[in-house]
């Protein structure tokens, strides 16, 4: 039980309220630490209860320890609009029986209505980083007393570039005595041990679970396509034949996520569409009618990969393959949240093959085949494979070069960072995360 935190009653009450039943894994591991006023780095997988880990130890400290000179006392910086939103929510929702008062800060809406906010001198700020430090630019000082600095989603804010962003907010959160606390997938993330080591001061690293490890409540299937047209008539047929509450389908682009949207509301499924073109409003918009309960299907990109909070959602189709397994793992962390079963189901076309196989192996998982009967199409995979999935290829005949190199050094590779001979710069390796390597051709 939630008691045995020592939480203050205004907590207790409304942890009551919202029928909190029992700590989940993170919650029992982080609170106590965050209590204890150390700075914690957690590792815990989407959907495993991690935001009530950190916020109800910042409102505990807030409301025990006050400071009613101050400006806000208290930041969470989060990657996208969608999660600063729910986060929003789930904060208001906790101090609903205090006097603390809490803001969202993102991009999307008008800067001088958010500057009145800050006027407003709310204790807790939700903010993403961009737009926050566009204010921080204009009003010296802004963040100088935030007594904790909360970190969520931090591989993810790294994954949109927003690293150097971070690290220029935290370093004008200068209170003496400020406690930070980061939440991640993963912590291995590259650029994540600078953050670490910059950020938070002798953490306490807690890992709940891995998220690569297998996600027990979703089954994870995949069905062979040939081309688009294909895929959409095995998605008419999965959401036919699948039983759901609602719908995720994820797609690669903007135009593929409206052309979609517009393929469904032709089959009379009551679909919606998110995308980064969107304006907040509009996309504020879809996600209150899918909270709702007002919409069977939402077509996205990976905008709404992060952040989306829904309960009903049971079913995740990823119509186009993830570019990596990070991305993979943030999609169908969408289903199967809080112990309930969710079913994730890719299509894949001869193009994907090598990337579903490397998503595979970087999550250690092997997704289970599928077919619609009387919609099997002609790609049925790869004839003859390897060991690690991919298809086996004919090698290339090596061409004969006759011209000598004019020295020694002409005929060696270049390294990182040389321009190989034809004046173009080395090629980079690909990052482990699951995305499928490819090889240059030649001459490139």
């Amino acid at each position: 039980m939630f008691t045995q935190f020592n939480l203050q009653a205004p907590l207790l009450k409304a942890i009551e309220k919202l029928g909190f039943n029992k700590p989940t894994p993170v919650q029992e591991q982080a609170i106590p630490a965050a209590l204890d006023k150390q700075d914690i780095m957690v590792c815990a997988q989407t959907g495993s209860g991690k935001s009530a880990a950190f916020l109800l130890p910042m409102l505990q400290h807030l409301l025990t320890q006050t400071a009613p000179n101050s400006k806000t006392r208290a930041l969470v910086l989060v990657p996208t609009r969608e999660l600063a939103r729910q986060l929003l929510k789930q904060c208001e929702a906790l101090a609903k029986f205090s006097n603390i008062q809490v803001a969202a800060i993102t991009g999307g809406q008008e800067f001088k209505f958010q500057a009145a906010l800050f006027r407003k001198n709310p204790e807790i700020i939700i903010a993403t980083p961009g737009r926050l430090l566009e204010h921080m630019g204009k009003n010296e000082g802004l963040m100088e007393d935030v007594e904790v600095l909360v970190l969520d989603e931090a591989d993810r804010m790294l994954d949109m570039g927003f690293s150097e962003d971070v690290l220029n907010i935290a370093g004008q959160c200068s209170h003496p005595k400020r406690q930070t606390m980061l939440f991640s997938a993963t912590l291995k993330q590259r650029g994540m041990k600078h953050i670490i080591d910059t950020v938070l001061n002798d953490p306490k690293n807690i890992l709940v679970d891995d998220f690569k490890g297998e996600h027990d409540s979703i089954e994870q299937e995949v069905m062979l396509a040939d081309d688009d047209k294909h895929k959409q008539r095995l998605l008419t047929w999965l959401l036919a034949n699948k039983t759901y509450r609602q719908a995720i389908i994820f797609v690669n682009t903007k135009v593929k996520a409206d052309s979609l949207y517009h393929f469904l509301g032709y089959h009379d499924i009551n679909a919606a569409v998110l995308q980064g073109d969107m304006s907040q409003d509009e996309r504020n918009h879809v996600m209150v009618r899918m909270q709702q309960k007002g919409i069977d299907v939402l077509v996205a990109t990976d905008v709404a990969a992060r952040g989306l909070d829904v309960k009903q959602i049971d079913l995740v189709v990823n119509f186009d393959m993830p570019r990596s397994g990070d991305d993979y793992v943030h999609r169908i962390g969408r289903t199967g949240r809080a112990g309930e079963q969710g079913v994730a189901v890719s299509l894949v076309d001869h193009t994907e093959w090598n990337l579903k196989c490397a998503i595979e192996r970087y999550l250690r998982i092997e997704m289970t085949q599928k077919k619609a009967k009387g919609l099997e199409g002609q790609y049925k995979g790869p004839k003859k494979m390897k060991s690690n999935g991919k298809p086996v290829g004919k090698k290339p005949a090596k061409k004969k070069d006759n011209k000598k190199p004019a020295n020694k050094k002409a005929g060696k590779k270049p390294t990182m960072g040389q321009k190989a001979s034809n004046g173009k710069p080395a090629s980079k390796p690909r990052l482990g995360d699951g995305s499928a390597p490819f090889k240059p051709k030649r001459g490139e």
